[in-house]
This record gives structure tokens, C-alpha cells and sequence, in this order.
């Protein structure tokens, strides 16, 4: 009943609030995101699993559905709209295919076109929406940090009790034999890309010129939280975007001399806290041979050979996509994928394989997010960040389905594929029409 209650919730919550302001309405998924893994692995009722689905349906009802709240001057988007169609429309069309039972496809859709709608929502951001949700992110990035401290002194286990929902996180070790720090996560995955997916905003919105003293110290506090975040959860992964991101922000022209000098500063200290921390220090596996090794294995043996065995796919569900459960029996001739691209090919064949790979290459060569305007770092830095998760997801899979690094990913690749919205666009001006009876300046009557 208390995981039922928290969905109403969420789901009510998303849609009341996100009928007010996208943004509030995208703090309120990206809450039921942040609490989602620890609230799963301690309820354990099939409901704990749709929490953050509730959230984003609801706040999918408050954006799309009839009578939706509408921005005034919100601008079209063809090319993204027409690639939508196809994102969405081919799993859609397979869900009434007979490759797997209907509940396994129907769980299915969400690795495959529920969270992609959140594409759409990014490209509706403003000015208004991107400061309020970092700062959002920095009060989320604090919380989490909060209770990865806890659970690096204290265990996770009072956190996150051993079962079928924590099997991943028990068995992954940090480079001073503890347990990799989840937070509030399901895994330290997870952690670590969330907390490299809020940077872009938190360091788009702190290098303005808007904002009190007291906000740019929050939004300091945010990004300190999820530097530390990636070290505390020490993935390969989050630590190489975490390194991508803190050169393309030293390169940023906007930052003045005192925030140069803390940028740097900060990042200097987080380096000598990492060497000088046993359990920090899993950069040092990061080899050339160990690389060589994943690509391989990732992109060549796994792929191909996916290809060949299964050019129709094996249906939704059925190629890797996580099924609770209670469901995971159901599944016909369950096949495992090494990497998000044979996963697309395995769950939608190769047409859906094309698809995503033309979407990623129009993204890639979109240029929108380079367009200057006082958000310029930010969006730049959110464009090399869904780069980076576009080519990286050959050597592994979630970029469809990690909750709630896809829904900031793909809310991130929304932003910076439009470009900028002059703010003549986003406001509308009313202008007094002068009375057929007024007598102009200087006249008498």
C-alpha cells in the first residue's frame, strides 16, 4: 500500500506542479528519480517499481494531452518532431507483434520509447526553467551526497538490504575492497551519471551574471556534491565524463577571473582527495589493454553476432531491457546484449537499429547548440556529454533505461539539439492600440 500511495503521489504531483512550470514538473520526476533505487530495494512490492513511471506520466498529462499548459511563442521543430515519430512509433508497432508476451513487451517499451518524449520536453526548456532545475539538481545533489557519506562510513547495508533488487550493488567493489558507494541509487552506475548528466546545468547557470551570491554558492555546493559523487562511486565511465566535462568548463571563455581561479582551485582538490583515498583511486585501471579488451567484447563479438541470429530482434523485453521480477519468467528465449546498440537490435531488429543510429548522427551533426546566447557553456557542455553517451553506449547498455540518468540524458539532448529560443519567441507583448478618440500630444481639443 505505501508504494501504491507514493506513485498516486508522484503522479499527481507532476501533473499538479507541471501544469504550473515544466520545470517544477521535471524536479518532481527527477525526485522520484533521485529516491527510486533506495525505495525500491526497501519496498518490495511489484508497485516500487513504477514510482518514477507515475511521475513521468503525469507529467507527460500536464505537457501533451489536450488543454495542456501552453507556452506562448513555443517555437516548431520539424526535423526533431519527424525523427520523434519514428523514435516512438516503431516500438510501438512492435508491442502487437507476437515475439514475447504482451506484459513482457509492455514493460519492454520503457528501455525502448517511454522516456524518449522527454526529447520534446528539453527542447521546450527556457532561460526561467534551465536556472530553476539546477538549482533542483543542487539541492537533489546534496541529498545524495548526504547519504553517500553515510554509507561510506556506516555500510550500505542499512541502507540497502541484501535481495534480488541490491544483487549488483553487493557485488561491486571499490579499489580499497569496500562496496562502490549507491547513494540513493540502485547502483553506483546510476550515481556516478547522474551526477555528471546535472553539471552542465549547474555550471550553465552558476557562470552568469543572474543569480544572488547565495544562489551561486548553492550552485557551487551542486557541483561539488556530484564531483564527489563520481569519486565516492568510482565508475570507469562517470570518471571519464566527469574529466570530459571539467576541460570543456576550464575552456569556457565566460568564466571570470575569481571564478576561474575556484573552478580550478576545486578541481585541484578534488584531485589530491582522490590520491590520497585508497577507495578512490579505480582511475588507476584505466589502461589501454583494459579498453582494447571492452571494445572488443562490446562492439565486435556481441554485435555481429547478434545481427546475424536475430535480424528481426527477439521483441520488447526480450534482449536485455530490466523486467521486474515477477515478469522475468515470462520471457521467451531471453538473450543478453553487451552494449545499447545490439540491445536496440535484439528488442526492435534492424530497423529500429537504423533509426536510432540516423537519429544519433543527425544529432551529431547538428550544430544548434553552439549558437551564442548567455546559456551558451551550458548547453555546449550538455551537447559533449550526449556525444560522449551516444558513441559510449557500445560498450554497455542503459542509455535507454537507467532511472533517472535517461530521463536528464535525453532531457539534456532535447536542449542542446534546438539551440537557443530568443526571448521574443518565449514572451508575449501586448501593446495598447491607441482609441479612435484620442487627441495626440501637443493638441487641444
Amino acid at each position: 500500500m505505501i508504494a501504491l500511495l507514493l506513485c498516486l503521489i508522484a503522479g499527481l504531483g507532476a501533473y499538479i506542479l507541471g501544469r504550473r512550470s515544466l520545470a517544477a514538473g521535471c524536479i518532481v520526476v527527477l525526485a522520484a528519480g533521485y529516491f527510486y533505487g533506495i525505495l525500491r530495494a526497501n519496498l518490495f512490492t511489484p508497485f516500487s517499481h513504477f514510482i518514477f513511471d507515475a511521475a513521468v506520466v503525469g507529467l507527460y498529462a500536464s505537457q501533451f494531452i489536450p488543454g495542456a499548459r501552453k507556452i506562448p511563442g513555443t517555437p516548431h521543430h520539424p526535423t526533431l518532431n519527424t525523427w520523434m515519430i519514428f523514435l516512438l512509433g516503431w516500438p510501438l508497432l512492435l508491442l502487437f507483434m507476437p515475439f514475447q508476451p504482451l506484459l513482457v513487451s509492455i514493460v519492454g517499451l520503457r528501455g525502448n520509447m517511454f522516456l524518449i518524449p522527454a526529447v520534446l520536453l528539453g527542447s521546450r526548456l527556457r532561460n526561467v526553467d534551465l536556472r530553476r532545475l539546477a538549482i533542483g539538481f543542487a539541492v537533489l545533489n546534496l541529498i545524495a551526497l548526504g547519504f553517500g557519506i553515510a554509507e561510506t562510513f556506516k555500510g550500505i547495508e542499512p541502507f540497502f538490504p541484501p535481495g534480488p533488487m541490491t544483487v549488483t550493488m553487493y557485488n561491486s567493489q571499490d579499489s580499497g575492497g569496500g562496496h562502490r558507494i549507491p547513494s540513493l541509487f540502485q547502483n553506483a552506475h546510476t550515481y556516478a551519471g547522474v551526477m555528471v548528466c546535472t553539471i552542465p546545468f549547474l555550471f550553465g547557470a552558476w557562470i552568469q551574471q543572474i543569480g544572488t551570491k547565495k544562489q551561486k554558492l548553492f550552485l557551487m555546493a551542486g557541483m561539488g556534491a556530484a564531483l564527489f559523487g563520481v569519486l565516492m562511486a568510482q565508475t570507469r565511465m562517470g570518471l571519464i565524463a566527469a574529466f570530459l566535462m571539467a576541460v570543456i568548463a576550464s575552456m569556457s571563455g565566460k568564466l571570470g577571473a575569481m571564478k576561474r581561479w575556484i573552478w580550478v582551485l576545486g578541481i585541484a582538490g578534488l584531485i589530491v582527495a582522490a590520491m590520497n583515498n585508497d577507495r578512490w583511486q579505480r582511475y588507476k585501471e584505466l589502461d589501454t589493454d583494459s579498453v582494447s579488451s571492452r571494445i572488443a567484447g562490446s562492439v565486435n563479438r556481441g554485435f555481429f553476432e547478434i545481427l546475424l541470429e536475430y535480424p528481426m530482434g527477439n521483441g520488447l523485453g526480450g534482449g536485455g531491457t530490466s523486467i521486474p521480477y515477477f515478469l522475468e519468467s515470462q520471457i521467451k528465449q531471453p538473450v543478453g546484449a553487451e552494449n545499447e546498440y545490439a540491445r536496440i537490435l535484439l528488442e526492435q531488429g534492424v530497423i529500429g537499429l537504423m533509426i536510432w543510429v540516423g537519429f544519433a548522427l543527425w544529432f551529431l551533426i547538428n550544430r544548434a547548440a553552439f549558437a551564442k546566447d548567455e546559456w551558451y557553456t551550458g548547453r555546449r557542455m550538455a551537447w559533449y556529454l550526449c556525444a560522449f553517451t551516444l558513441i559510449s553506449s557500445t560498450l554497455g547498455t542503459g542509455m535507454l533505461s537507467s532511472i533517472p540518468n535517461t530521463f536528464i540524458f535525453l532531457l539534456s539532448l532535447g536542449w542542446a539539439a534546438v539551440g537557443p529560443v530568443p526571448e521574443a519567441q518565449t514572451t508575449l507583448r501586448f501593446v495598447r492600440k491607441p482609441s479612435a478618440l484620442a487627441v495626440p500630444r501637443g493638441v487641444r481639443a
